[in-house]
Parts: structure tokens; C-alpha cells; sequence
């Protein structure tokens, strides 16, 4: 514990990673962009949404909001932020999400705000989900090391319980991209969800199409074939290149594993899912799965042959 205090009280380490951009906590660039007369009012809607749902799933704190740091005003030329930004997201060791402001960020304020807020929620809702997973640590040569992350886990000699997934699969057998695509669905229902409540519609340009339909969980297969007609290059290009390939690992796999597992019940699968991710137990979940597909479902499932064999490290 004292080795995660004090990483949590520096995170220039991450930062630093984007040292054109500037970041500022959550709450502050709120209050930023409401000063200049932009509506946040979607955005409080959807977290107060996305509180009273992770409630249900055993989630007593959301991600307070001074630990969400969120650039803008970059000083790189043609920089273009949001979600699939390169070197975000939530960190738990310094358990702090960075995050960028969607669309051009050479700007103090979104050039789209409607859209800026609902990917803002997007991500935020997200990284409360990873926020709150169980997670377990021990100590090893004075570091901390994450054993237990929601329904995952490696041993403290470096053994993962579950392989990675085969390049180009559409099925996953892998518990960080299962687990990775239950947070993403639920924080895209919430954004789809929001952008109905406040009747906030697609936006006209292509890469805005497209964006809208990513944070809403709406993409469609021929959405990912139009990918490469995104005029735009440099970091643009980059984004929609990232925003497909992450539709594609991650969302796409995760929608097939659930109606492979869960046909008919997919949704009660996925509330499930969420349940045993933030309380770290799988044992609903695995009788559920037991009762549907026989003893053992979730370890044949997941677990590899060399999960318990001798690490290479003591």
C-alpha cells in the first residue's frame, strides 16, 4: 500500500507521456466549458445514470472526478483526441484515468460539444467500471503486482489465466478482452441512452458519423468498411484506423462470445458478467454458465494448460 500511495501521488509519469497537450481534472474542465456557454447538462445526466446502474452491480463509489484528467489546448498541430486517443485510459497502479477532448484539440473548448460530452461520458462511464473492479496485489522484490483484476488473473511468477486470442479471430477466449468488452457495452448504453434523453443526433461530416455511432454502440459492418473512405490523414486517419480496430477485437468479439454462451440471454449474461467483475466472484456467474454448458464452463473456458506450472521467477 505504500508503494500504490505513492504512485498515486504523482502521475506526471502518465502525463507526460502527452507533453503538447494540457490536462485538467474532469470537474474543472467542465465548469470550463459550461463558462463558455456549452449545455453540460447530458453529461451529469448520463453519470447519474451510470451511478444508479453500478449500483446494482455492487459498485458503492464512482471514479471521483479529480482523478480523470482531461487534455486539451494541445500544441501539437493537427492533434485529434477522444476515446481511441494513443496512451489513455484508466490506470489502477496510479489509479487516475486520462483521457482526451474529442475532435480537434488545439481548442479550448470541443469544436462539436454535443459530441465532446457524450465521448466524454463514454469514457468516463468506462473507466468508473475498471475503477471499481476487484483487484488484488501482492507484494513482490518491494513492487506492488496486480494479481486479481475483476474475474482475471495472473500469478505473482507471471502465468495469465487466460491466452491471448488469435490475430484476426472472431471468437475470444480471453478474460481481458471479455471483461474489457462488458465495461465498454454497458458505458456505450448509457451514452446511447443519453443522446436519446437529450435528442443529440449524428453529426454531418464522416469521421463524425462514425464517432457518434462508436460511442452509442450503433457501428454497423458496412460502418467498418467505410473506415478507409475517411478522407482526412495524419491523425484523423489514425483515430478512425483505431476506433475499427478496437470495434473489431474488442466489441465485435466480446457481442459474438455472448450469443455463443448466452443465446436468448444475453443481456442477463452481460449484467452477470459486470456483477462478478466489480465483487471479483465468479461463483454465480460459473453456475449460470454450469447450468447452460456443463461443470466447469468458465475454467475450460478460460483458464490455459500452463496457468499452475512453474514461473520462471520466485
Amino acid at each position: 500500500m505504500v508503494g500504490l500511495v505513492a504512485m498515486r501521488a504523482d502521475v506526471s509519469s502518465l502525463t507526460g507521456k502527452h507533453p503538447a497537450h494540457v490536462f485538467r481534472p474532469l470537474s474543472e474542465t467542465l465548469d470550463r466549458w459550461a463558462a463558455d456557454g456549452i449545455d453540460t447538462a447530458p453529461f451529469h445526466a448520463g453519470v447519474d445514470d451510470a451511478e444508479r446502474r453500478y449500483a446494482g452491480y455492487g459498485l458503492a463509489k464512482m471514479l471521483p472526478l479529480d482523478r480523470v484528467l482531461v487534455g486539451c489546448e494541445s500544441s501539437r498541430a493537427g492533434a485529434f483526441g477522444g476515446f481511441h486517443h494513443p496512451d489513455q485510459g484508466y490506470r489502477h497502479l496510479q489509479m487516475v484515468a486520462v483521457i482526451t477532448m474529442h475532435g480537434p484539440m488545439e481548442r479550448r473548448t470541443p469544436e462539436c460539444p454535443a459530441l465532446a460530452l457524450l465521448d466524454l461520458l463514454r469514457a468516463y462511464a468506462h473507466d468508473c467500471l475498471h475503477y471499481g473492479s476487484r483487484r488484488r496485489y501482492v507484494e513482490v522484490g518491494g513492487m506492488p503486482v496486480r494479481t486479481q483484476y475483476g474475474i482475471n488473473y495472473r500469478r505473482a511468477t507471471g502465468q495469465s489465466y487466460s491466452a491471448a486470442d488469435q490475430c484476426g479471430s472472431r471468437h475470444t477466449r480471453n478474460l481481458g478482452v471479455v471483461m474489457e468488452g462488458a465495461c465498454d457495452k454497458e458505458a456505450r448504453s448509457i451514452t446511447r441512452q443519453t443522446a436519446e434523453q437529450f435528442g443529440v443526433t449524428e453529426p454531418s461530416d464522416s469521421l463524425g458519423v462514425l464517432a457518434f455511432r462508436d460511442v452509442t454502440g450503433t457501428l454497423t459492418d458496412e460502418d467498418a468498411r467505410r473506415v478507409a473512405d475517411i478522407p482526412e490523414g495524419g491523425e484523423r486517419a489514425r483515430y478512425t484506423a483505431a476506433l475499427s480496430g478496437y470495434e473489431r477485437d474488442v466489441n465485435r468479439r466480446y457481442a459474438y462470445f455472448l450469443t455463443e454462451f448466452a443465446p436468448g440471454e444475453e443481456h442477463e449474461c452481460h449484467m452477470r458478467l459486470l456483477a462478478a467483475i466489480i465483487t471479483g466472484d465468479v461463483n454465480d456467474l460459473g453456475t449460470w454458465l454450469d447450468e447452460r454448458h456443463g461443470p466447469g464452463t468458465f475454467t475450460g473456458l478460460f483458464r490455459t494448460p500452463g496457468y499452475f506450472e512453474p514461473g520462471l521467477t520466485a
